[in-house]
């Protein structure tokens, strides 16, 4: 009698359904999480990088110094690799040399619970996930 039986393979197909059904959850809860943490690290990076550009270049000059909130384009000049339509920026000036700025992720495809245990001061808005943050160019 040569190959399996019926029975023996049923067995293996059963034993191959429960591993798959064991690490199914665990790699799509790694994909969540990591897409979060991508999403996360963009914002903390967008952030870095228009801080950066107002002490490098002068807050006036590389931002501007409007006191009524104006929307920033062109942001993947400030990281790279980053989808436009996902994000968006704005900034108000306060007129002493403060500025604080506001990024928003209105991207759909992210657990926000994550994105906001992963950053102090991002929110969940209707806009989306919004990271407030200000800071002085003298």
């Amino acid at each position: 009698k040569r190959g399996f039986s019926l029975v023996e393979l049923l067995i293996v197909l059963a034993v191959i359904a429960a591993l798959i059904a064991t690490i199914t959850p665990v790699a799509l809860n790694a994909i969540r999480k990591s897409q979060a943490t991508k999403v996360a690290q963009n914002i903390k990076t967008l952030a870095s990088s228009i801080e950066n550009k107002a002490y490098v270049d002068g807050g006036k000059a590389a931002i501007g110094t409007s006191t009524v909130a104006v929307d920033m384009t062109n942001l993947s000049s400030f990281v790279r690799d980053l989808n436009e339509d996902e994000y968006e920026a704005e900034y108000i000036y306060s007129g002493d040399g403060v500025y604080t700025v506001t990024i928003t992720y209105v991207g759909e495809d992210v657990d926000e619970k994550l994105v906001v245990g992963m950053l102090q001061n991002a929110t969940k808005t209707a806009a989306g996930i919004e990271y407030e943050f200000s800071f002085a160019t003298y």
